[in-house]
């Protein structure tokens, strides 16, 4: 199975991360250009724009993790420049329909969008060469989700995997070819807050939990803000986790399944 690319921005004030994520092989289409998605344009979309020119992708979704202002600032300006359809967490859809109504002062201008399509958490979807599972994963936010994503299999795996069902998802699991695009529910050494509107502790403890259960140690972890990580680095370090621990088994993780720089 090939490898993700994945390349990383930090935009904005508040020095959020949006990712341009596609399969490493991915072959040019007839214009030249690799597909590839992009996960959390919270703003400076010129900039961005810019580095989607020079990666020579084209994008073919923008995927939300969930709708505070500094994740959903670009989504607009980006989805009508590249013409990709947007994918909003549903309980979330109306923060980025009325996104200034939602926006701290200091902050923006920012232009509202309705989204083409609103995700429960459940569903796999096959976008730019990309297999991505999403994953229902609140806490932080009412409505969040992870993007747990790897490249696609050709037409001869994909199909005997359509057949397997849920011990395909488990192998894909196991095999440490997904990785978790997670928004702002864990960190490298730190968690997503949850003194905001619909923030809440005990929920977002079981999201990690789930994730934790769900994914070997060395699953890589592109978070919305701060560094790259992998889950067993957080599960066995964050000192947000501690009580965590006790309840999920401690990871092993091998020696050279370090977290790529950013």
């Amino acid at each position: 199975m090939s490898a993700l690319d994945v390349r990383s921005f930090t935009v904005g004030p508040v020095q959020e991360n949006c990712y341009v994520v596609g399969a490493a092989d991915a072959p040019a289409g007839a214009d030249g250009l690799r597909p590839a998605v992009i996960v959390d344009p919270g703003e400076e979309a010129e900039r961005l724009l810019d580095a989607v020119t020079r990666l020579g992708v084209r994008i073919e979704a923008i995927l939300i993790t969930h709708c505070h202002f500094d994740h959903i600032g670009a989504v607009a300006p980006l989805a009508r420049a590249t013409g990709a359809p947007v994918y909003c967490p549903e309980i979330e859809r109306p923060l980025l329909t009325d996104v200034m109504s939602w926006v701290p002062p200091g902050f923006g201008p920012f232009e509202s969008y309705e989204p083409e399509h609103v995700l429960a958490g459940g569903e796999r979807l096959t976008l730019a060469g990309l297999e991505i599972d999403v994953l229902f994963t609140p806490g932080h936010s009412p409505g969040h989700v992870t993007y747990a994503i790897a490249p696609a299999r050709d037409a001869e795996a994909a199909s005997g995997a359509e057949a397997a069902g849920d011990e395909d998802t488990s192998a894909r699991r196991a095999s440490g070819h997904v990785s978790l695009l997670s928004g702002d529910v864990l960190f490298q050494g730190s968690v997503g807050r949850v003194d905001l509107p619909g923030g809440d502790w005990p929920t977002l403890e079981r999201s990690i939990a789930g994730l934790l259960r769900s994914y070997p140690p060395e699953t890589v972890v592109y978070p919305g803000h701060m560094g790259v990580t992998t889950l067993g680095r957080e599960r066995d370090a964050n000192p947000f986790l501690t009580e965590l621990r006790e309840r999920v088994p401690r990871a092993t993780v091998a020696p050279d399944a370090t977290a790529p720089g950013t």
